[in-house]
């Protein structure tokens, strides 16, 4: 059984807040949403795969060596709506207590992830408002050293394109063993994605509608292999996605591909 550790695609809800005098704001509630449910349930349904979902705030308050830990206890990674600032930051940096007069320093997320695939474990990175480049560029993946595996080249501006129409998904490698049993022309609009570039050296096995944007790309990096899925398998923009009757199907070939021992593509 292959373990996957999934961050991102939580979310917490704040309010509604009533504004009831002109020096009294109250907060009327608190919710928690786990938009990851979908593509975990997905993954797991066959009972070949294990996953293990956390909410981002939790990936970026890692303690200092839990992230190796991890790198080395899991097989193969998702991430979705996750900026770079959760890889290049630690919350310690901003907990005065550990201020002092020697340097405060920690291992580079950033570059562990980059080795861990490198060194054979397998990646997933997902599309939404802070993945690839991001609204207002603040996913800013391509910024860092993941640019280095990722399957496409992130744009260097806001990558969001978004439309209440949506856009389906055009096979460009239908043979492609991820596509098999999946009948992409029969996949529902999703609602936005991110705009990359096709990579030298990578596949690019699906584009959107009306365009040359990738959906779907993929990569080996050293002794890892790695996919790009351009927009998101949760809502708001995988609203439609999660529901589709093929949804299950479509990643566990994802999974399967990343994970199988052998190099077949």
């Amino acid at each position: 059984m292959s373990k996957i550790y999934y961050v991102g695609d939580w979310a917490v809800m704040l309010g509604p807040v009533f504004a009831e005098t002109p020096f009294n704001y109250a907060w009327k509630g608190t919710d928690l949403f786990n938009y990851g449910q979908w593509l975990k349930n997905a993954i797991e349904s066959d009972g070949r795969h294990q996953v293990t979902s956390v909410p981002t705030w939790d990936f970026y308050k890692l303690a200092p060596g839990r992230y190796e830990q991890i790198l080395d206890e899991y097989d193969a990674f998702i991430f979705s709506d996750v900026e770079a600032k959760n890889f290049q930051l630690d919350p310690h940096f901003f907990d005065r207590t550990k201020f002092g007069s020697k340097p405060l320093t920690f291992p580079d997320r950033v570059r562990l992830t980059v080795e861990a695939l490198r060194a054979g474990k397998h990646m997933i990175f997902a599309g939404g408002w802070l993945s690839f480049n991001g609204e207002s560029g603040k996913g800013g993946w391509g910024r860092t050293q993941l640019r280095e595996i990722l399957p496409v080249e992130c744009l260097k501006f806001e990558d969001l394109r978004e439309s209440t129409e949506g856009w389906r998904a055009i096979a460009i490698q239908p043979e492609h063993r991820l596509f098999e049993g999946i009948d992409l022309t029969q996949m529902p609009p999703v609602l936005g994605y991110n705009i990359v570039k096709p990579r030298a050296g990578c596949d690019v096995l699906a584009v959107w509608e009306g365009s040359t944007d990738p959906m779907l790309a993929a990569g080996e990096s050293g002794k890892g292999r790695v996919l790009a899925y351009t927009s998101d398998p949760a809502p708001h923009w995988g609203c439609n996605f999660v529901y589709w009757d093929q949804y299950t199907q479509f990643w566990l070939n994802a999974v399967s591909w990343l994970t199988a021992e052998s190099q077949d593509r």
